[in-house]
């Protein structure tokens, strides 16, 4: 694991918790706490409604920053990386941030292609965005079609499971796996090291430090014998990128792709056995499959906020004054729920793709990764429909648990059950 970095920046930092010289911070809002945890939604709503559509807030620690919620300053921001920038260590309040703080494996500064600028973003990330547009699509919706019977064929036979942890959890992670070229047996060690890793566990840097390793050792077979996978084809990429930003750009795409994925298959089994809409075609209706995947990108989107952007220099937006070295969270979930652009139910979402959730502009979500999230989690979707045609939940809806993330929207657990089935598919 390369250890977050950070420095001052060139502008004076907060000097109190709330700024005293920021009238705005007076009034900021915590991130965290009971309020956020019990209904995100409306409390951004009331955000919205006390200080517009950019609000002040405090991030763990009481560290003072900026909450996007609107949907049209969301995209101005994003399409402004000039103004709003990704290297976080412009942010003017580092000196007062604690090395034990929980934002820095969010904020610290890392050598991987989400903290670059410039041509040496573009850089960075059109390999990627390359390498990953090379990965055979039908081939990778077979891949997920075996994968999920796998699992599947762990719990059928008990009429029950969690469809969190046992299912949609695991499927992102060994699909990546399979797109990196990773034996089968270090894929298991893999997903125990991120899972370690992402639920801060006990050992979470030892394991983001084995994570690293053996994405170097991966690099190391792959270069002594290269394959069809995405570290063989960074390898042989024209841009010619060292091991040192091959593996922090491996391992930024690892992550990305598995707890929003996850979260995103998830949240779409929740609604698709919550509501009626869905629930009554569960026996046969594929076609509501992908409706619900896009109706929870504009409702319970994976990713609800993401850090950050940084203001290169003063300026204003939605109303507040920004300084320079700033920090602005961006709250996709609030910005998709902005009642200029969605207002009412999320009934009519359907063929509607211009949510927020996989961002926008030159640091936006890589089209290439959507279209593979999309395919993993439409196809883990499908397939345990398929084979469980009469799953429903176990407990009520009202009891399911969402985790307790300011970053990440998806469920702690999805209960279910079922007739079992005793005989596994071959």
């Amino acid at each position: 694991m390369t250890t977050p970095q950070h420095s001052p920046g060139t502008t004076a930092p907060f000097a109190g918790s709330p700024p005293p010289e920021c009238p705005a911070h007076q009034q900021a809002t915590p991130l965290y706490g009971p309020r956020f945890q019990n209904n995100p939604a409306q409390l951004y709503r009331d955000m919205r409604r006390q200080h517009g559509p950019v609000a002040p807030i405090l991030l763990d620690g009481d560290m003072p920053a900026w909450l996007v919620l609107g949907y049209r300053e969301l995209h101005e921001v994003t399409s402004n990386p000039q103004l709003y920038a990704r290297d976080s260590r412009r942010w003017n309040a580092w000196d007062r941030v604690p090395a034990d703080s929980p934002l820095l494996p969010i904020v610290g500064f890392q050598p991987s292609a989400m903290f670059t600028e410039g041509a040496e973003h573009r850089r960075r990330a059109g390999a990627i965005s390359d390498v990953l547009a090379a990965v055979d699509q039908f081939e990778l919706r077979r891949h997920c079609e075996r994968l999920a019977d796998k699992l599947i064929d762990t719990f059928a036979g008990s009429g029950e499971a969690d469809l969190v942890n046992q299912y949609a959890r695991p499927i992102p992670l060994l699909a990546v796996a399979w797109m990196f070229g990773l034996p089968e047996s270090e894929a298991s060690d893999l997903m125990r090291d991120m899972y370690i890793t992402l639920d801060s566990r006990e050992g979470a840097v030892e394991a983001h430090h084995r994570i690293y390793a053996g994405l170097r050792r991966l690099l190391d077979l792959r270069r002594e014998n290269p394959g069809p996978d995405v570290p063989s084809r960074l390898l042989a990429h024209p841009e010619k990128l060292t091991d040192d930003e091959i593996v922090p750009d491996l391992s930024v795409v690892l992550f990305a792709a598995q707890q929003p994925t996850a979260d995103w298959i998830g949240n779409t089994l929740r609604l698709m056995l919550t509501d009626n809409r869905f629930a009554i075609t569960l026996s046969g209706g594929r076609g509501s499959v992908g409706q619900a995947l896009n109706e929870v990108l504009w409702a319970d989107t994976p990713t609800q906020n993401f850090a950050a952007r940084w203001a290169a220099r003063d300026t204003h937006l939605g109303g507040q004054r920004i300084q320079a070295g700033d920090l602005l969270v961006l709250s996709y979930a609030a910005a998709n729920t902005d009642p200029q652009v969605q207002p009412g139910s999320f009934a009519g979402s359907d063929g509607n793709h211009a949510h927020m959730s996989f961002s926008h502009g030159e640091h936006g979500c890589p089209y290439p990764a959507h279209e593979a999230a999309e395919i993993i989690s439409q196809t883990a979707v499908e397939v345990l429909l398929d084979r469980l045609p009469d799953v429903t939940l176990a407990v009520a809806a009202n009891a399911l648990v969402w985790r307790p993330s300011v970053w990440m929207r998806g469920l702690s657990a999805l209960p279910v059950k079922f007739a079992p089935a005793y005989v596994a598919r071959a």
